[in-house]
Formats: C-alpha cells, structure tokens, sequence
C-alpha cells in the first residue's frame, strides 16, 4: 500500500507547496534582490567613492565570477553536509559580507565585499533550487527522480511548478531590489547593504525554523561532476547558450543606470517596471508558451525579442530607452524559467549537479557583461555596449540551431506536459 504523498497536494498547482519550499522561497526573493539591489545606487557610489563607471561595474563582475566559480563546489559541499546546512551557510556569509559592504571606505573594499557576498549567493542559490524542486516533486533536498512511490509524471510536473516558483521568486527579488535601493539609497547609499544583511537574516531564521534537516545523497558528488556534467551535449548547449544570452541580460541590469540620467528614485522604479515584467512572464507567459510552441523555441522567441529591445536601447532617445528597458524584462523572464528548466531536464545527471554546471558557465556572461559593457562606453561609444549584447543574443540564436539535436531530449519533455495537460476524451 503506498503513502500518501504529503509534499505537493494533488494537481501540482504552482500555490500548493510545503512550507519547507515557501521558506525557502523567501530567502531565494531576498537572495535574488542582492542582484539589482545596487543598481539605482551605482551613480551614488561612484560619486560618493570618487570611481569611474568601470570601476563601480566591478560590484557586478566580483559577485558574478565568484558566484560562478563557487558553484562548482556547491554540490560537492551539499552532499556532505546536507542541503540544509548548506543553505545557511550561505545565508550567514551572505548577512556578514552584505553588512560588511555597507562599512567600504573605497571601491576597492565593497568590490572585494562583494566577491564574499557571491560566495555566499552561490552556496544558496545552487542548493535552494534543488531543495526546491526536490520538496516540491515530492523528493527529499533535491532527489533527481522525485519521490520514490510517486509516479514520475507527478514528480516531474512537481518539479516544473517547482522551478516556476524559483523563477518567480528571481523575478520578485529582483524587481523588489532596485526598488529597495532607491528608497534606502536615498537616505544614505550604505542603508541598501544593511538592509539586505537584516533581510537575509530572516531569510536564515526562517530556514533554519521551517526546513528539516535534508537526507544526504546516497552517493557524495564529486569536485569534478559539474564539468564533467557538462560533457553533455544538451547540457553543455544550454549552458553557453545562456552565457551569450546572460551577457545581454547583464548589459541591461548593470550598464542602463548610467545611461538614464536619473535619481535613484527613478532607477528604482524603471528596474522596479523591469522586474515586474520578468516575474509575470517567468510565471505566466514562459509554461503556456513552452505548452504550445516547446521550450527551445521559447528560447528563439525571447533572444529575437532581447535583441530588438538590445537596438532599441542603443539608438532611441531617453523615452525609447526606458521602455525598452522595462519591456526588456518579458524575454528576460521567457528565457529564465526556459534556460532553468532545460538545464534540469536536458541531461541525465543528477539536478543538483546539473545545476552546478549549467550556472558555472552562465554566470560568467553576467561576470564579464558589466565591466566590458562600461569600458565600451567610456573607451568607444555609449551605444556599443547595446550592439555588443545584440551581437550575444545573435550567437545564442545560433549555438541553438547548430546545436538542435542535442536538445531533443526537451521536445520529449514537452510532448510529454501536453499530453498531461489535454483534457480527458468524453
């Protein structure tokens, strides 16, 4: 007689999850408004800190390239200590060197700061999707198959609400973010890091009240599983897809506060627009999308949209500029939840490790974009570092079509949520 499942009510729907996965999802919000949070400051920092736009784009390229590094060791650290342990260890490195940043003298400090706060980021960032995903198909801190009794096609569906809801959280996290910079920044540009350190406090306790400790894996992953998961055909044409696509997603986020010309109030609250517009289309737009036309062709809808809303940004006036950078975030968000969920689906190793992988190489898109993307302003023309992120998208599209029959594996997928969404026959 099998259990009954007591991890995700029956339906699957995106709302109905264990307390466990909501906690969890609160602290991947805040983890996720680190990311803009700096964004309507960066003017503020630079003046403050007598720093050119290169230099203050470092905060970007320091967070990111450790992030990036740091997830090759996520899963070999989880699957010793457990998901759990894991996820607060990151949360502490994370409220110590958040509150730290707010103390910096120089550029100099915040961006080594910051490199500390993205070794933090990585360790939860990683782990909090597979915890996700695994509580909520029904698994235990991140299991790749689901549940044990549980049908696979209820643990996969589990799993796809799962990463729905992660999305969500980037994309809510990530319009709350600027927005909380721009109201803290506008009392002091040192409140915004304070205030990200007493919110991932939260985010600790909360974790450390609400998740139960996470069974380690059978089997402790090894060092080299992330590059070696990378091996993978489909797996490997996700991940360097996303790195051209992350570089124009970073161009965007890291570079337009300079463009803009406005208070931090106003940064705010276009990044806010922005940020609102990723959630609703990582949510809403990106599974019916995916259910009608498949995921890979999300994928080319939202890179040829990225790149008219790329040009836009670099040949219309102040007006075109702030729509194209709120409208900007409906392919972001396309391309999230698609990107996230073909790097999970794609290859046969373990989600936990696939994800290590996958976010290796796309992080660096966002490590490079900011400091490329400020340089091209300063060293050639305002408008090139929007063609250079026009230009990425261009390559993405392309690594796609060279690449297709590696990503076979997805259209599978797709058939297979179809045919589970279509109507009974009378």
């Amino acid at each position: 007689m099998h259990a009954k499942p007591s991890a995700t009510p029956k339906g699957g729907g995106i709302l109905r999850q264990p307390t466990s996965v909501w906690a969890t999802a609160f602290a991947a919000v805040v983890a996720f408004m680190g990311i803009g949070l700096v964004d309507p400051i960066l003017p503020a920092i630079a003046a403050n800190l007598d720093a050119s736009p290169s230099q203050v784009s470092l905060l970007f390229t320091s967070y990111f390239l450790i992030t990036a590094v740091a997830m090759l060791v996520t899963g070999w650290v989880s699957s010793r200590i457990g998901g759990r342990r894991t996820l607060l260890i990151g949360l502490a490195i994370v409220v110590a060197f958040a509150a730290l940043a707010g103390t910096s003298g120089t550029v100099g400090q915040l961006v080594g700061f910051r490199a500390g706060w993205g070794l933090g980021n990585a360790l939860f960032v990683a782990t909090a999707l597979a915890v996700i995903v695994g509580a909520a198909s029904g698994g235990a801190g991140g299991d790749p198959e689901g549940a044990g009794d549980r049908p696979p096609s209820k643990g996969k569906r589990g799993a796809e609400s799962a990463i729905i809801l992660y999305e969500a959280a980037l994309g809510i996290g990530i319009s709350l973010g600027p927005l909380a910079g721009a109201l803290l920044g506008d009392m002091n540009w040192r409140f915004p890091f304070f205030g990200t350190a007493a919110l991932m406090a939260v985010g600790f306790l909360l974790i450390a009240t609400l998740l139960k400790p996470t069974p380690k894996p059978a089997e402790k992953t090894r060092l080299s599983a992330p590059i070696r998961a990378l091996a993978h055909g489909g797996l490997s044409t996700t991940a360097f897809t996303a790195l051209f696509y992350n570089y124009a997603f970073f161009t965007i986020l890291a570079f337009t506060p300079f463009v803009l010309g406005m208070s931090a109030h106003g940064i705010g609250l276009v990044f806010f627009g922005w940020g609102v517009m990723v959630a609703l289309a990582s949510v809403f737009g990106a599974p019916v999308l995916q259910r009608r036309i498949g995921t890979v062709r999300v994928m080319y809808l939202a890179l040829g949209l990225l790149i008219v809303f790329q040009l836009g940004l670099a040949f219309l006036g102040h007006g075109g500029i702030i729509a194209c950078t709120v409208l900007s975030g409906i392919p972001i968000g396309l391309n999230n939840t698609a990107f996230t969920e073909a790097a999970m689906e794609v290859s046969d190793s373990p989600r936990p490790v696939a994800s290590a992988g996958y976010n290796f190489v796309r992080w660096m898109g966002g490590a490079l974009a900011p400091y490329i993307a400020t340089r091209l302003a300063e060293e050639v023309d305002a408008n090139l570092p929007y063609v250079v992120g026009a230009a990425c998208c261009a390559v993405a599209i392309g690594i796609l079509a060279v690449r297709r029959r590696h990503l076979e594996p997805l259209e599978r997928v797709d058939i297979d949520h179809t045919f589970q969404d279509a109507p009974a026959a009378a």
